[in-house]
C-alpha cells in the first residue's frame, strides 16, 4: 500500500496515524521507550497533583486537534 499524504485530508491523516499505532502497540511489544520519557512522564504527574494540568477525554481531545487545525 502506497499513502500520499498530499492527497489526504488532515482526516484521512489521522487515521492512518491511528491505525498504525495501533499496530505498532500490538506487534512490537518489546519495544522500549527512550530514557528521556522518564522525566516527561514525572514532570507531568508532577503538574497534575500541582493543579497545573486536568486529563480531558480522548475523543474530546482528538476533536480539539482536529479543530485546531482545520
Amino acid at each position: 500500500m502506497t499513502l500520499n499524504p498530499g492527497e489526504m485530508t488532515t482526516e484521512e491523516k489521522l487515521k492512518a496515524m491511528e491505525m498504525l499505532w495501533d499496530d505498532i502497540c500490538r506487534s512490537a511489544p518489546d519495544f522500549s521507550s527512550p530514557s528521556w520519557h522518564e522525566h516527561v512522564l514525572k514532570e507531568r504527574e508532577l503538574r497534575l497533583r500541582d493543579g497545573k494540568d486536568k486529563f480531558i477525554d480522548w475523543d474530546q481531545a482528538k476533536k480539539d486537534i482536529r479543530d485546531s487545525i482545520s
